[in-house]
C-alpha cells in the first residue's frame, strides 16, 4: 500500500505541478477575457433566469435541477473538509487563491455547458446525454478529427475512474470519519446505510436525483451558511483581522506558529487552486454532464445559470467556512480536514460540531448521487448503454469500502485523477472557446434588440 500512496503522490505532483495551474489559470482567463467579462457583469442575469419560469426545450430536466444536480455534484466534503485542507497546508493565502480560481472559474464553467448543450446527443432511450466527451468528439472531432477521437475517449476513462475518488470514496470516508467523531457511529454502519438509500435512488436514474438534489441542496446550503453566517456575527471583531492574513499571505509566506508548520506562497497557490478545482470543479468538465440534461432552448441560457454553480460553491460556500476556520484561531491547532471545520464552529456554538456533521454528510450523499451520474454517462460513452447497470452495482458496493479507507490516499488518489481529467476538458475548452464567444455575442445582440424594440 506504501508503495502505491508513494507513485500515486509522486503522479500528484507530476499533475499539479506548475503547468497544469498555469493551464487551469490561461484557460479561464483566456474565456473570461474572450466573454469580456460577461460572467461577472451579467451575474444578477443569471440569477433571474435560474429563478424564472422554465423556457421550453429538449432535454431531460428543469435548468433549475440541472444546477442542483451538478451543485450536488459539487458543494461536499471540498467545501468543509477540503477548505479546512488547504488553510493547514497553504496557510490563509490560500482562501485567496481559492477565490480566484472560482472567479475565473465562472468562465470555465459557462462555457462548459454551453459546449455541452450545443453538442449534446439522444440515446436509444430517448435521454439526452452530452458533457466533455460528446463535444470534444463532435465539436473538437470536427475541426480535428484525431484529436478529438483521441481525447474525448480520454476524458470519459478519467471521469468513470475519478468518480470512484472525487465522488464516492472521498465522500463516504468524510461522512464516516464526522459521524464517528461526532456520534459515535461505526464507519462501516454508516457506510452500509450511505449505500441502501444512495441504491434506491439511483434506481430512478436522472430524473430521480435531480428530484432529490433539487429538494436537498438549496435547504442544506441555506443552513449550512446561516449557520456560518450566525458564528461570524458572534466573532465579527474579528473579521477584519481573518482578511488581513488572507490577503497578507497570499503574497508573503506564512510563519510556522503553533501546530501550524508554516507555509510558502507557492503552498497557498497549490493548494488554493486544487482544493478550489476539487470544490467547485470548473475546468473538470463533470457538471457540464448534468447541463447537459437541461430542458432548454438556447445553450447560452444554460451557460448564464451554469456558471451560478462557481460562484455559489466557493465565493459563497467555501468562503462562509474558511472565515470561519480563521476567525476560530484554530488553523494553527495542528488539526486538518473535517476536525479542523468542525473545532471552529465548535468553538462559538455549542452544536457546532454536530451541525458541520449533519451538513458533511447530506452534502457528501448529494454529491455520491452526482457523481454517480456522471460516472454512469462516461461509462456509457466508453462501453454503451449495456456498462450502466453493472457500473451502478460497483458503485453502490464501493460506498462501504470508502467508508472505512485510509482518508489520506483517498485525497491524493481524487486529487491526481482531478488533473488528469481536466487536461483534456481544458484543451476542448480553449479549440471550442470562438465558438462560446460568437454564441454568447449573439444571445446578447438579440436580447439587447428585443429590449429595444420594447422601448
Amino acid at each position: 500500500m506504501e508503495s502505491i500512496q508513494s507513485f500515486v503522490g509522486e503522479v500528484n505532483g507530476i499533475v499539479w505541478g506548475v503547468p497544469m495551474l498555469i493551464l487551469i489559470g490561461a484557460t479561464g482567463i483566456f474565456l473570461m477575457g474572450g466573454l469580456l467579462f460577461m460572467p461577472l457583469r451579467k451575474l444578477i442575469h443569471g440569477f433571474k433566469l435560474l429563478l424564472s419560469p422554465a423556457t421550453p426545450g429538449e432535454g431531460d430536466i428543469p435548468p433549475f435541477k440541472a444546477l442542483m444536480t451538478a451543485l450536488a455534484a459539487t458543494v461536499g466534503t471540498g467545501n468543509i473538509a477540503g477548505v479546512a485542507t488547504a488553510i493547514f497546508l497553504g496557510g490563509p493565502g490560500a482562501l485567496f487563491y481559492m477565490w480566484m480560481i472560482a472567479l475565473i472559474g465562472m468562465a470555465t464553467k459557462y462555457a462548459e455547458a454551453v459546449c455541452a448543450v450545443t453538442f449534446r446527443e439522444t440515446d436509444a432511450n430517448g435521454n439526452h446525454i452530452g458533457g466533455p466527451m460528446y463535444y470534444l468528439k463532435n465539436g473538437v472531432g470536427a475541426k480535428f478529427p484525431l484529436l478529438g477521437g483521441t481525447l474525448a475517449p480520454l476524458f470519459a476513462l478519467f471521469a468513470a475512474i475519478a468518480a470512484f475518488g472525487i465522488g464516492n470514496g472521498v465522500q463516504a470516508n468524510s461522512v464516516a470519519d464526522a459521524l464517528s467523531s461526532s456520534f459515535g457511529v461505526p464507519h462501516i454502519a454508516s457506510g452500509l446505510v450511505m449505500m441502501g438509500i444512495v441504491a434506491a435512488v439511483l434506481l430512478g436514474g436522472i430524473k430521480r436525483i435531480a428530484d432529490v438534489a433539487g429538494a436537498l441542496v438549496p435547504l442544506m446550503i441555506i443552513l449550512y451558511v446561516g449557520s456560518a453566517a450566525l458564528i461570524l456575527a458572534l466573532n465579527a471583531a474579528a473579521i477584519p483581522d481573518a482578511f488581513r492574513l488572507i490577503f497578507t499571505h497570499a503574497f508573503e509566506p506564512a510563519s510556522a506558529v503553533g501546530g501550524f508548520a508554516g507555509a510558502s506562497v507557492a503552498a497557498a497557490i497549490r493548494f488554493g487552486v486544487a482544493r478550489g478545482v476539487f470544490s467547485n470543479e470548473a475546468g473538470m468538465g463533470s457538471a457540464a454532464i448534468a447541463h447537459a440534461a437541461a430542458k432548454t432552448n438556447d445553450p447560452v441560457r444554460q451557460g448564464h445559470i451554469a456558471m451560478l454553480g462557481t460562484f455559489i460553491d466557493t465565493i459563497i460556500v467555501c468562503t462562509m467556512t474558511g472565515l470561519v476556520i480563521i476567525t476560530s484561531g484554530l488553523w494553527t491547532s495542528g488539526e486538518t480536514g473535517a476536525a479542523l471545520t468542525s473545532g471552529a464552529f465548535a468553538s462559538t456554538l455549542p452544536v457546532g460540531a454536530e451541525i458541520v456533521s449533519i451538513a458533511l454528510a447530506v452534502f457528501a450523499f448529494t454529491t455520491i448521487l452526482g457523481w454517480s451520474y456522471y460516472g454512469e454517462r462516461s461509462v456509457q460513452y466508453l462501453l454503451g448503454e449495456k456498462a450502466i447497470l453493472p457500473y451502478r452495482v460497483i458503485w453502490i458496493v464501493a460506498i462501504p469500502v470508502g467508508a472505512v479507507t485510509n482518508l489520506g490516499f483517498i485525497w491524493l488518489l481524487a486529487d491526481t485523477l482531478n488533473a488528469m481529467m481536466a487536461i483534456p476538458n481544458l484543451i476542448g475548452l480553449i479549440i471550442l472557446g470562438p465558438m462560446v464567444f460568437r454564441a454568447t455575442k449573439d444571445y446578447w445582440e438579440k436580447k439587447n434588440a428585443v429590449t429595444q424594440a420594447a422601448d
